[in-house]
């Protein structure tokens, strides 16, 4: 049990979203059964997005000095509902806090604090088969949009840090492969994000392909300047020869 992170890849550019099984299936499936093991040569790709968004709450309060509400979560790419496989997820907060660990046991995977600085949270999955390990994700907390020098800009629209990853089963057991294999919608629609990572991929396939023809263009030069040098050598050798 993996977590993949896709930089530069994005939703649909390397695989499907949604399931992704290897190998024959429905064999090892009774093999499976049969010895309680793993799937061999089968692969479940589960697409999530996690982060964080922030909003300045107008001044300092004065009995913490608190100046953003925030809310941290954890979701399904798609509109799945991550309870048919996920058992709980673990948000490790700030040790400052009166209660740094906080626990969900079911959608929404998410917490909702005020604060006034930025730190990392730690997520942790836990899944609905004891077998397969727990996934540990580390979010750093957004809390302030800054300029192009780096100071802090403080503005009343809400601040967005979301990331796109791949939850990917390899070899899972015969349970977990049976709860990846029937998710079921929890809304239903197009799923909504704070990232339009359609727009993304394109910007970032382009990113791709304009690096392609660069680093194609500049073999090109390479190899003019390399013939030539050798024609150059070449008569530098017929000129000492004579």
């Amino acid at each position: 049990m993996e977590t993949k992170q896709i930089i530069p890849a994005l939703p649909g550019q390397q695989r499907p979203l949604g399931p992704k099984t290897t190998g024959g299936q429905s064999s090892k499936l009774g093999a499976g059964s049969e010895a309680g093991g793993r799937l061999k040569g089968v692969q479940v790709v589960k697409p999530i997005v996690y982060g964080n968004v922030a909003w300045y709450l107008g001044r300092k309060r004065d009995e913490d000095g608190h100046t953003h509400q925030w809310n941290v979560y954890l979701k399904a790419y798609d509109n799945e509902d991550m309870s048919v496989y996920v058992k709980r997820v673990h948000f490790k907060l700030h040790e400052s806090y009166a209660d740094p660990n906080r626990v969900c046991h079911a959608p929404p995977y998410q917490v909702t604090e005020t604060g006034w600085g930025e730190f990392e949270i730690v997520i942790k999955i836990f899944f609905q088969d004891s077998n397969e390990r727990p996934v540990t994700i580390y979010h750093f907390l957004k809390l302030f949009d800054r300029e192009k020098d780096g100071n802090v800009k403080m503005a009343t629209n809400p601040v967005n840090s979301e990331l796109y990853d791949e939850l990917v089963f390899t070899d899972p057991t015969v349970k977990m492969h049976r709860l990846l294999s029937h998710p079921k919608l929890s809304t239903p629609g197009a799923p909504q994000h704070r990232t339009d990572y359609e727009e993304k991929k394109v910007k970032d396939l382009q990113k791709v392909l304009g690096a392609k023809r660069k680093v194609k263009n500049e073999i090109s030069e390479l190899k003019a300047r390399l013939a030539e040098a050798k024609e150059n050598i070449a008569k530098l050798k017929s000129q000492v020869a004579s």
